[in-house]
């Protein structure tokens, strides 16, 4: 491995500890890695195809990219996941052995462990997991990728990418409809299996990396049922890379249907108000007429994607005149009679929260009523703030009054030998505005040391309503240029989000008050 750039570990220098205060210095490593990600943005943005390569090779083959991938896959959400062969990683000495594991001479994938999961249809999606020292790789590798990926991104792309989210995804198709002079039709698309089907010919010819660390990934096979299945076409679904890989793979797709048509509609001045919004494999486009879409659009989309070996799904795939309205995102898009265009929680969207409520309730019917609040309280947060942009406080009232019926039945249930006012004064209390809020009490520990533990239902319709501001177009994370536009709307969203629960801390008061007085 040659010699440990002591630089990156804390004033002690003694013992390689893996965490704070006297183990890595991860502001240093998170630097250097980010510093050689910008140089290869700005090669790849002028042309300069060799040095770009030459910059990835020397990040893939860093000491600090080597630990910043390790962390990545020791502190997500399946660190405690193992692969074929059960390994994880969780003490500082596995870690540090792994940063020293990982080599491109000899590297050699192992299958992926296949597992399955429900879908909102009620079918089942295939995940494939890897194992801890290939999801390193990955990780290793999409390093490399990534500044790439957003260099050369679709406009409005928003599945998967730094500094985009949902939100701004929405936000696009309220810019592309709200007008009155704005398209009237959409295509409302989604591909069939698109993890599943991507060609592997077109990933080994088309994506910048390592061709034998990426033939490695796409053709280790996958363990299901103690049976070893080959993996002929797709990336694995749960992979580190997976996601990056779909949207190179997609990347063009906008320039392509706004290529299909005509800048203007014919024998008219008016522009053909083409727009593609993308999440993921996920997207709609606008267009001024249903016969653009039907024999311009879709035609040249279905031969843009069997390039790639992808197809769209019959049954998610349809035109629709905006009156009509749209589910895109677990939101509905419609214009009314008036010509204004609402966005709103979707009925599916609605229904997904009643589903996970009553799946809560019936969990803790034996439970004490402190830890069913504590997990509605989660789920409910959890969605309100994620409705928040939209037209959704009436939506969130009429979730308030579902609530307390269920709660009300729920609480019947639990005690069927008590009348209604025992159930008020136990689980009840009425602040100045009249109004009933579920709370209950629990108790911990023994004797002296017992405390009270009180918790209290959230409200939906307290939710704040905020508009959200579109991230622009070309903006680039790995760009120099874009440095502080990134940095102001980190500021803005932690303080503006719904608790103010991030304005004191990381020193982020002073740069909020500066953007308020603004």
């Amino acid at each position: 491995m040659g010699t440990v750039p002591w630089a990156v570990y804390a004033p002690t220098r003694r013992k390689q500890h893996w965490n704070p205060p006297d183990g890595l210095d991860w502001a240093t490593v998170e630097r250097k890695v980010k510093r050689l990600q910008m140089r290869i943005a700005q090669a790849a943005k002028e042309g300069k195809h060799r040095k770009m390569r030459s910059l990835q090779w020397l990040l893939a083959h860093s000491f600090c990219g080597k630990l910043l991938a390790v962390r990545r896959v020791t502190s997500n959400k399946g660190k405690n996941t193992p692969g074929v062969d059960g390994v994880v990683w969780r003490t500082s000495r596995q870690k540090s052995n792994a940063v020293r594991q990982l080599h491109r001479r000899g590297y050699r994938a192992m299958p992926l462990r296949r597992v399955y999961i429900p879908k909102k249809s009620g079918k089942l999606r295939p995940l494939g997991i890897p194992v801890m020292g290939d999801r390193a790789m990955q990780a290793l590798y999409n390093l490399t990728m990534i500044p790439i990926a957003e260099t050369f991104a679709d406009a409005n792309s928003y599945g998967f990418r730094q500094g985009r989210s949902c939100a701004d995804a929405i936000e696009q198709v309220f810019n592309s409809l709200c007008k009155k002079t704005d398209s009237q039709w959409i295509l409302d698309a989604d591909i069939a299996s698109c993890f599943d089907q991507i060609s592997h010919q077109w990933l080994l010819e088309n994506i910048p990396m390592d061709k034998k660390i990426l033939g490695q990934w796409l053709r280790c096979g996958f363990l299901d049922k103690g049976e070893l299945f080959p993996t002929l076409r797709g990336t694995p679904q749960g992979g580190i890379t997976s996601p990056t890989l779909m949207n190179m793979t997609l990347d063009g797709l906008e320039r392509t249907a706004r290529k299909s048509v005509p800048f203007n509609v014919p024998g008219t001045n008016r522009r053909n108000g083409v727009s593609v919004i993308r999440y993921a494999d996920d997207f709609v486009i606008t267009a001024k007429t249903e016969e653009f879409l039907e024999k311009r659009v879709l035609p040249a989309i279905r031969t843009f994607l069997e390039k790639r070996g992808l197809s769209l799904s019959e049954e998610k795939t349809g035109i629709v005149h905006i009156n009509k309205g749209f589910d895109f995102l677990g939101q509905r898009v419609r214009k009314y009679r008036n010509g204004k265009l609402i966005i709103t929680p979707s009925r599916k969207s609605v229904q997904g929260l009643q589903e996970a409520v009553r799946r809560i309730l019936d969990e803790h019917r034996g439970d004490e009523a402190c830890m069913a609040i504590r997990r509605l309280n989660q789920t409910i947060t959890g969605w309100c703030n994620y409705h928040r942009h939209a037209c959704s406080h009436r939506t969130f009232r009429w979730i308030d009054t579902w609530l307390f019926y269920r709660i009300k039945h729920w609480l019947h249930y639990r005690h069927p030998n008590k009348g209604r006012w025992w159930i008020v004064k136990r689980y009840y209390r009425i602040d100045k505005n009249k109004r009933w809020w579920f709370h209950s009490a629990s108790r911990h520990g023994d004797g002296k040391m017992e405390q009270m533990e009180q918790r209290e239902l959230v409200c939906a319709s307290r939710t704040r309503i905020v508009r959200h501001v579109k991230v622009k177009a070309q903006a680039n994370p790995y760009d120099p240029a874009w440095s502080d536009y990134f940095h102001d709307r980190k500021v803005r969203k932690r303080y503006f989000n719904s608790d103010r629960r991030f304005v004191e801390e990381r020193g982020c008061f002073n740069d909020a008050k500066r953007l308020r007085e603004a």
